[in-house]
């Protein structure tokens, strides 16, 4: 029966160094197109859930638009009984210009916000950055 014996980095003595660097390296490749797929799953899921978040977005913005636009004329004829010396262009005028006040501020905030949107899992993508550049360096 032979016996290996090992020397003192570890290795075999009979020169078996080559397949252990080979498993690695292979282990290593796995393990990026895993973290790969990681990130393809993430991402996929991240999508879903802005799409569904859309949706449901543009159905209660439409159903906002239309509550805001009926409250609107109630507040303009709310605003004419109350001041009738106003007329009724002027109070649309007032009502008008408040409403798209208050949309020109909640739009800019908007696409502040969605501005710094990053639909990549910061996570996945720090690790799978990690693995290659040690799978590079590995060569």
């Amino acid at each position: 029966m032979i016996q290996e014996t090992p020397t003192t980095n570890g290795a075999r003595a009979d020169g078996a160094v080559t397949p252990l660097i080979t498993g690695i390296i292979h282990d290593a490749q796995r393990l990026i197109s895993q973290q790969i797929e990681l990130l393809k799953v993430e991402f996929k899921e991240e999508l879903r859930q802005l799409v569904l978040n859309a949706v449901f977005l543009a159905v209660g913005a439409f159903a906002l638009a239309v509550g805001a636009l009926l409250l609107c004329f109630m507040v303009v004829h709310v605003l004419y009984e109350f001041f009738p010396a106003l007329g009724l262009g002027l109070c649309f005028l007032i009502v008008g210009g408040a409403v798209t006040l208050l949309g020109a501020t909640l739009v800019f905030a908007g696409l502040r916000k969605l501005s710094s949107f990053q639909p990549l899992p910061d996570q996945s993508l720090k690790g799978l950055k990690e693995n290659l550049r040690w799978q590079t360096n590995l060569r």
